[in-house]
């Protein structure tokens, strides 16, 4: 089984690094001063599960000189996919499917649109890990876990395979019954958390602890939550108070990635995460639920 990883950083690099240490055909596409990284010193993977070094360690920067694979692991940020998914078309066989791993939910339509819906699972992962240094993958918390699988079908024995990988690796990997469920129920999490993050510029520590900002979150998880069920997606009962405990459960100094990216000036998955919430409620003729939260916040 061969597996290309299109984006090696915090996601894709630890995920696919785990595949490779466990004597998985991994090749990381990456490109810049990581590429050059991994190419010459192999990919490090530093984590509380243990480190490791794959060397050598197979990279490129262009899809065409990989061949095809039987799945590819899509670790970009959410809004490269559009460009990703052209860029990795020369990978494809009769076979291949595709896995998102993005913060949000537009990532299987988006590659759908270019690569053809029966390529495409859906999928999710969590992990806090980030790129740390070219070639080194830092792994700072959150038990890794995956999940992936078919929209609206049963598992089928390809997705069996990758998940049995994923599981040799010693990675948490599921076939959820409904994997759009599954995802909705990460990005409840993860569009509130992000958003409020961003707006404060505050760690997770101060933000459950300060009552207008905790409130803050609460009032964010609850509008993903009803926007979910307006669109008749299943999620579980309590999903928004269980996933406020969740939140209480994490270390005080935790950020999101989406609110590291716009501390740092960089771009972010703001349009993905935050920006899709209000662009689906609009859609769907509802009241943008980032109104409603301001009005109740204030």
């Amino acid at each position: 089984m061969r597996i290309a990883v299109y984006g090696a950083g915090g996601v894709g690099g630890y995920f696919g690094g785990r595949l490779a240490e466990a004597g998985e055909d991994v090749v990381f596409i990456a490109r810049g001063d990581h590429l050059r990284a991994i190419q010459s010193h192999g990919l490090r993977v530093e984590s509380p599960k243990g480190d490791f070094v794959i060397q050598p360690a197979q990279a490129a920067a262009d899809p065409a000189q990989v061949g095809q694979v039987d799945f590819i692991l899509v670790g970009v940020k959410a809004w490269q996919v559009p460009q990703a998914a052209h860029a990795m078309r020369p990978m494809l066989g009769g076979d291949t499917l595709v896995v998102p791993l993005q913060n949000g939910v537009d990532a299987p339509q988006q590659l759908s649109e270019v690569l053809r819906p029966e390529r495409v699972l859906g999928g999710l992962c969590r992990i806090s890990a980030m790129v740390a240094a070219p070639g080194h993958i830092r792994h700072v918390g959150i038990e890794p876990y995956i999940a992936f699988g078919h929209q609206g079908q049963p598992p089928s024995q390809r997705c069996e395979l990758l998940r049995d990988a994923f599981e040799r690796a010693g990675v948490r990997a599921e076939l959820p019954p409904d994997i759009q469920a599954a995802m909705w129920e990460k990005f409840v999490f993860i569009a509130a958390i992000s958003g409020v993050g961003a707006v404060t510029r505050m760690p997770v520590g101060d933000l459950r602890s300060i009552p207008e900002t905790r409130q803050m979150l609460a009032d964010a998880l609850q509008e993903t939550v009803e926007l979910a069920q307006a669109l008749s997606v299943s999620l579980p009962e309590g999903l928004a108070d269980r996933t406020l405990v969740l939140i209480d459960g994490l270390p005080t100094g935790a950020t999101a990635s989406m609110q590291r990216d716009l501390m740092e000036g960089r771009p972010s998955e703001l349009d993905a995460q935050n920006g899709a919430v209000v662009r689906i409620a609009t859609q769907a003729g509802g009241t943008p639920p980032s109104s409603r939260i301001s009005k109740r916040s204030t």
